[in-house]
């Protein structure tokens, strides 16, 4: 019998070798990155200043991740321009694992409506690891003796367009979208009065300058606790467990005024699912500890989630705060 002949090797079969050796070596590198993640520190790019709930909450999840894995969780603030300094930072780094970011809600969601360009795309650009809390929206007032109930705050909006007054901190803002969010569910009509940051907004409620504010709840907690501000009802399905008497604006007769201004942890697009994964695991060990309870005292409720339910939320709110954005008439800047 004669030997078998080897199969001729065609330019197109060349090829095909090629291309599945190349295959085979993209997996083994990946394995190889993977197995021994994290090898160094990893660093997280927060796209607001040093000091707001967003970088408290990235430093905190940081420091257990890093326990956890072996190397540091750095915080790396780049702050201006509504994230638009940070979110491409993040965007444009290699897909390692070693740059994520701790991301409000609003870089995801608002700022596709409220923009008319981005330098980065919050849906393809990123990669969802985990949701890390909800911060629940609560509307306050200073005069509690000239609103004392929900619906006697409605009552005057309603009976006076545009003279009762609310403050933000600034178009687009959490605190914006809920007083959008309730001004379309009720027909009420209020003026907007923007501020350049949460701060400043509380400070002018607490002096009385404007009459109220749609607060994100950690930053208005401490003053409604201590009496300075009076809380009308919260934007949330159920109570806040820091604030357990104040009603839901459902229990106070407005319904469909749930907003939360949740906080999230992302990757760059392309980052190894197993890395993705890890980070997911550690979170959720991180979150289930002592920082449950510590980020709780100050109005924040530990929420993880898988990836795939976060870019489902992204996607879901960037439809919502569209629809808000747009019956508001605000044009896109």
């Amino acid at each position: 019998m004669p030997a078998p002949t080897a199969k001729r090797l065609t330019p197109r079969r060349f090829i095909a070798h090629i291309a599945a050796a190349g295959v085979a070596l993209s997996m083994t590198a990946t394995f190889a990155q993977t197995a021994t993640y994290p090898d160094k520190p990893v660093k997280v790019i927060v796209a607001l200043a040093a000091g707001g709930s967003v970088d408290a909450v990235a430093r905190q999840v940081g420091q257990k991740l890093g326990a956890a894995l072996g190397h540091p969780f750095v915080v790396d603030n780049r702050a201006g321009a509504s994230g638009q300094i940070g979110m491409p930072a993040v965007a444009k780094a290699p897909p390692d694992g070693y740059t994520l970011t701790v991301s409000p809600a609003s870089f995801l969601t608002t700022n596709k409506s409220i923009f008319k360009t981005l330098p980065y795309d919050p849906e393809l650009d990123f990669i969802p690891i985990t949701r890390l809390v909800n911060q629940p929206m609560v509307l306050v007032v200073k005069d509690k003796q000239k609103f004392p109930t929900l619906a006697a705050f409605l009552a005057a909006a309603k009976a006076a367009p545009g003279k009762i007054t609310y403050a933000s901190s600034g178009e687009g803002s959490p605190q914006h979208l809920a007083a959008l969010m309730f001004e379309t569910r009720t027909q009420a009509k209020m003026l907007h009065v923007p501020y350049k940051g949460g701060s400043l907004a509380v400070n002018d409620t607490l002096a009385g300058n404007v009459d109220a504010l749609f607060a994100v709840l950690p930053e208005a907690l401490p003053h409604v606790q201590g009496g300075r501000l009076h809380a009308l009802g919260v934007l949330s399905p159920q109570r806040a467990a820091t604030l357990p008497n104040v009603p839901t604006m459902a229990e106070g007769g407005v319904a469909n005024v749930n907003l939360s201004a949740w906080i999230a942890l992302l990757a760059p697009a392309k980052t190894p699912q197993p890395i993705i994964d890890q980070l997911n695991r550690a979170v959720r060990a991180a979150l289930d500890s002592d920082l449950r309870a510590k980020l709780g005292e100050i109005g924040m409720e530990v929420a993880p989630s898988s990836g795939e339910e976060l870019q489902r939320l992204i996607a879901q709110d960037i439809k919502l705060h569209a629809e808000l954005v747009k019956a508001a008439g605000i044009a896109p800047q």
